[in-house]
């Protein structure tokens, strides 16, 4: 069974784009796609079962988009995946990096 998990549009303590902004929606799918490849950064590739993707909802002001997690329910590894993404998802876009600078150090 096919299900997913929000992530939402970029790291949870940075702004992003507004909806009903001029340019919002070439803006907003940058943005997504620079979060999908922070997330792959961050977690790595989705396993078998799971895959980052950018979703558009219906809102009062218009359509909007986040990233979102799809996975199969039935997956162990695949739900796994989603819910590291959701839960431990990079507060910052810088975050990643800075780990790496002092893993590296």
């Amino acid at each position: 069974m096919q299900n997913y998990f929000s992530i939402g549009p970029s790291p949870y303590e940075e702004d992003c784009a507004q909806v009903g902004t001029p340019g919002y929606r070439t803006k907003a799918v940058a943005e997504c796609t620079r979060y999908i490849e922070l997330l792959r950064r961050t977690f790595g590739p989705e396993p078998d079962g799971a895959r980052l993707d950018i979703q558009w909802f219906e809102h009062d002001f218009g359509q909007y988009c986040e990233v979102v997690c799809y996975f199969n329910a039935e997956s162990h590894e695949a739900v796994a995946y989603a819910q590291r993404c959701e839960d431990d998802s990079p507060a910052t876009w810088e975050e990643t990096e800075d780990e790496q600078v002092e893993e590296n150090g």
